[in-house]
């Protein structure tokens, strides 16, 4: 972990905790996350079409958005930029599973153009 994660982390342990200490602990999360869209937590079921960008939490997940590329019966192509700068990119068949840092996208199932999609965060 580099000096600007930890100041960065440090920084978003003494904002909650005092979030907490004035009863908005409960209310900063979810007003933070209407606000970026369904998925900015991680948490979320989405059914999508080619192209879509889904904004995520960079603090959380080191990259901000998850592009969706392309999306056929067969596959489901997604990628992102970290903010370190380094491109991922990974593909899988309907209901298979994509890792990307901390974030694991499941392709639920793919009819047509659209797919449906589950995030969820995961430890390291």
């Amino acid at each position: 972990m580099n000096t600007g994660m930890r100041r960065r982390a440090a920084t978003t342990a003494v904002t909650l905790t005092m979030a907490g200490a004035l009863g908005f602990g409960m209310m900063a999360p979810t007003a933070s996350a209407a606000g970026n869209g369904p998925c900015y937590d991680g948490r979320c079921k989405i059914t999508v079409s080619a192209p879509k960008t889904i904004k995520v939490k960079s603090g959380k997940f080191g990259f901000g958005k998850l592009k969706i590329a392309h999306i056929s019966s067969r596959t489901v192509k997604m990628s992102t930029t970290t903010t370190g700068g380094v491109y991922l990119s990974s593909s899988t068949s309907p209901g298979g599973t994509l890792k990307f840092n901390n974030l694991k996208i499941w392709v639920k199932s793919v009819s047509g153009r659209k797919a449906k999609l589950q995030l969820f965060p995961t430890s390291r």
